[in-house]
């Protein structure tokens, strides 16, 4: 049986955990061990860990508050070694093939670095499902550095692509999981994305992140980060350079220099405007980011 390290970061969670806990024990097929890094709670988190970690269902250790982007990567990084390791949001709930639907499509395809991602299914607080959009992503690099739409909550991955990727600390990171997607398919690893949820993402006005799925808020979300100017695209492409150059092939060191070179060449940035290898499946996000290529602003 395939063991997996479940990595959990907690802040101020103590609402939902003791739920979302036991829907990580209850995952089928797998032998789990649930490792948690606690980002700084000031709420009954701490107990209820220490409850946990007493009769064994999980270890722990506590850090500064570092966001859960920083946290996350934490725990990548001292997690003991495992077959598969995945990432666990505080408040939601697993379905019981969760995993093994993800370590069922990674060994298909061989023992070279791998991930697993897929579409969510939010709900509301009491686990009521949503509507959502159902997300379509075309999975090559050049997207990865365009469409930041990957739910490190579904994500899974190898050993082979762990260790690779707790060999450089990037010092922008936005968050750990467009990081990781970007990195994973800058590297050609195998990336399997999953049309099925297996995950209900609970929405309760308290997420890190969220998803909220309308079409104005969404706008508003995207209008937002190109005012504030963060140019997070542009900034983890110049870390994916820094830290995973030498492992790229030549196609996608390729991929990544044009990307770069566009903030010192408004003819580059009208080439990457056009080159197909930034395309993009949600509409949305291609209309924007050619705005923010024009402002120079990505």
């Amino acid at each position: 049986m395939r063991r997996v390290r479940i990595l959990l970061s907690t802040y101020n969670g103590e609402k939902y955990l003791r739920e979302q806990i036991a829907s990580l024990k209850a995952q089928e097929g797998v032998e789990t061990e649930i490792f948690v890094r606690d980002d700084g709670s000031a709420d009954s988190t701490l107990d209820i860990l220490r409850e946990m970690s007493s009769k064994g269902v999980l270890d722990f250790y506590t850090g500064e508050n570092m966001g859960p982007a920083r946290s996350f990567m934490d725990l990548l990084s001292k997690t003991s070694e495992a077959d598969y390791y995945a990432f666990s949001d505080q408040d939601d709930v697993w379905m019981p093939d969760k995993l093994s639907t993800a370590i069922s499509a990674l060994e298909r395809q061989g023992y070279s670095p791998g991930l697993y991602l897929g579409q969510t299914q939010p709900t509301d607080d009491t686990l009521q499902k949503l509507p959502y959009r159902r997300v379509e992503p075309i999975g090559t690099f050049g997207e990865s550095l365009v469409y930041e739409f990957a739910a490190g909550c579904t994500m899974v991955l190898n050993k082979p692509l762990r260790n690779i990727l707790t060999t450089y600390k990037p010092d922008y990171l936005s968050m750990h999981d467009v990081w990781i997607y970007s990195v994973a398919l800058a590297l050609g690893a195998n990336v399997y994305y999953d049309h099925t949820a297996h995950i209900l993402y609970r929405q309760h006005g308290q997420n890190a992140i969220g998803q909220d799925n309308s079409l104005i808020t969404s706008w508003k979300r995207r209008l937002h980060r190109l005012a504030k100017s963060e140019q997070s695209r542009y900034k983890r492409a110049v870390e994916i350079k820094k830290g995973f150059y030498h492992r790229m092939a030549p196609h996608e060191r390729d991929t990544l220099d044009l990307f770069i070179e566009g903030k010192s060449s408004f003819s580059k940035r009208l080439r990457l405007l056009c080159d197909q290898r930034y395309s993009c499946g949600n509409p949305s996000t291609a209309k924007l980011f050619a705005i923010s290529l024009l402002l120079n602003q990505y």
